[in-house]
């Protein structure tokens, strides 16, 4: 089981690579990339005016557009190049909040050609990754210019927009949609199986680990705009307003889910208490940010992401504290936040929001999720087989151990213990088949002597020799023990009267027959048997007592003989009997 839970590490670690591998190969190169500041020229007007006035409008080139949000804001860019002169031409826009977006393209000939998609309607236009595809219409002119129109735009600083031939937008859509269907297959198999060991193995962390892993996937899903599949009506400003939610709700939910992985008592508990409040504080800012529209949005967000970053320093503080105390679920979670954290230093160093196939940010960001929710999954898997291994062996020993309890350390045979148990069985499966039971008790003669004369590590190898005679009588129907010092026992069921008393004889013939020459020399070992049978069977001591009595008048009569004593209570017919042989 470890070993699957160490290939299961390789593998997801490996998806996760090739995964991220996949997007960083895919950086367009023949994309332009229009900025706000440099590229586009801006105007703004009412909400009614008709799209047909816009080249009306006074369009600034330089200045930072302002009062939009009740309104429209336009931008215009020119269009050059080769892909403009055949009109090979398209519009890659990524979704924001806005009410209504439509996108003019001009041509040399004067016309213009307009295409529109609105909130809740995005018709054919969305694409996978969160962006909607403009293509010029097929004309033999060029094109000239592409204009945009925002109405109730939240923030000119949330537009990003490229300029691509149609034929690489296509390849682009197609990478895009398979990286992020990737990305959300991998996610649900994680938040799927979170769940399951949470439940398995009752651990609180795991729950949260899952719940984490269900929020990226539906902030994935709807960031990535594969719900408008099935949900069109979403399209948009409210698709927007969840992310912003769900991706709080996700940093929330990560915070709590790494804290409670490590025990309360190996970190402080004011820093366990400040990560916890600060994640909570993220999570519950995301309701008011997914309702702002106006301008004060950019403001709250930069707040917000700092706020985030001191969130992330402090739990990695946390688990770097656990860690250095041993705890290995704080290994597992720094690992598993590496590639997280490595991603957000890189996005807030380097501006790559128009980069990666135009997912940018979000693209990297969903590419980590899905990197740690597989690395926690694995980690998870591999020190939940190594405790199973660990309680598979305690469980061995503790067999082990009780197999050792019911064994005589010396001769090996069951002890009085184990005898007691082995013989139970048998006596009810007597009673119940109507079938005689016998006990012989077999003591060995004057064996004080020779302790006293050859010393006790001589008297044990006899007691070993005699024990493996008594071995061979062991099976289905009769069990043998050593009951303590030099006495023997064995219990059998199904055999009485003349053939009873020649079994207990042989054995007394056995055990004299012994060879302990290399012991004692010619000196002859000898054992006195008692034998109890009775039917029907009784309980395991009245039936000792009886075997007891007739050892004990075996000795008496001398040694070296064979007492059975018979007892039978059945209907008709109560009787004992005493037989004794030589």
């Amino acid at each position: 089981m470890s070993g699957t839970g160490d290939i299961l590490g390789q593998l997801c670690s490996r998806l996760g690579l090739a995964l991220l591998a996949l997007v960083l190969w895919a950086v367009p190169a023949a994309a332009a990339t229009l900025d706000i500041d440099r590229d586009l020229c801006h105007a703004t007007s009412g909400a009614d005016l008709p799209d047909a006035r816009g080249p009306t409008l006074r369009f600034a080139c330089s200045g930072t557009p302002t009062g939009y949000q009740q309104g429209s804001l336009w931008l215009r860019a020119p269009l050059d190049g080769p892909g403009a002169q055949r009109g090979d031409v398209a519009l890659m826009v990524h979704h924001s909040r806005f009410d209504r977006l439509a996108v003019a393209f001009s041509y040399a000939d004067g016309a213009t050609r307009w295409q529109q998609v609105r909130a809740g309607d995005y018709g054919p236009h969305w694409r996978a990754g969160g962006q909607i595809l403009f293509e010029a219409p097929d004309r033999d002119v060029a094109l000239t210019a592409v204009t945009m129109r925002f109405d109730g735009l939240s923030g000119h600083q949330f537009v990003r927009a490229r300029i691509l031939s149609t034929g690489e937008a296509g390849m682009q859509s197609s990478g895009m949609a398979a990286a992020v269907g990737a990305a959300l297959t991998l996610l649900l198999i994680s938040c799927i199986y979170s769940l399951s060991l949470a439940f398995a193995v009752r651990r609180q962390y795991l729950a949260w680990q899952a719940a984490w892993s269900g929020t990226m996937l539906l902030w994935g899903g709807l960031w990535s705009q594969v719900h408008l599949a099935l949900l069109p009506g979403m399209a948009g400003t409210v698709s927007a307003q969840i992310c912003t939610f769900l991706a709080c709700l996700a940093i929330a939910l990560a915070t709590v889910s790494a804290v409670t992985a490590i025990d309360r008592g190996t970190v402080p508990a004011r820093l366990r208490a400040t990560a916890l409040v600060l994640g909570l504080a993220v999570g519950l800012a995301g309701i008011p940010l997914a309702l702002i529209r106006g301008g004060s949005l950019s403001m709250l967000a930069d707040i917000l992401g700092l706020v985030v970053i001191v969130d992330l320093l402090v739990v990695t503080v946390c688990l770097g504290w656990a860690w250095r105390r041993g705890s290995v679920e704080a290994r597992d979670f720094l690992a598993a936040w590496g590639l997280p954290m490595a991603m957000l230093a890189f996005i807030h160093v380097v501006d790559v929001e128009n980069g990666f196939w135009g997912g940018g940010s979000q693209l990297l960001v969903f590419v980590a999720a899905t990197w740690q929710a597989l690395w926690l999954a694995a980690a998870a898997t591999r020190r939940l087989a190594h405790l199973r291994i660990e309680r598979d062996h305690a469980l061995s020993a503790e067999a082990q151990a009780q197999a050792l309890a019911r064994r005589d350390p010396l001769t090996g045979l069951p002890n009085r213990r184990g005898f007691v148990e082995s013989v139970t069985p048998l006596l009810e499966r007597a009673r119940a088949d109507s079938l005689p039971a016998a006990l012989l008790l077999v003591d060995i003669d004057r064996f004080k002597s020779i302790n006293d004369i050859y010393g006790h590590d001589v008297g044990d190898m006899v007691l070993c020799g005699i024990a493996r005679r008594i071995e061979r009588w062991e099976g289905p129907m009769c069990t043998v023990a050593r009951l303590g010092g030099e006495e023997f026992g064995l219990l059998t069921i199904g055999m009485e009267g003349i053939i009873l008393g020649r079994f207990a004889e042989s054995i007394r013939r056995g055990i004299a027959g012994c060879d302990h020459s290399d012991a004692i020399g010619d000196r002859l070992v000898t054992a006195s048997v008692g034998v109890a049978e009775v039917r029907p069977a009784c309980d395991f001591q009245q039936l000792y007592r009886l075997a007891d009595e007739a050892l004990y008048d075996a000795k008496r009569g001398g040694r070296n003989k064979v007492v059975v004593q018979r007892h039978y209570d059945m209907p008709g017919r109560t009787s004992r009997e005493v037989a004794i042989s030589n």
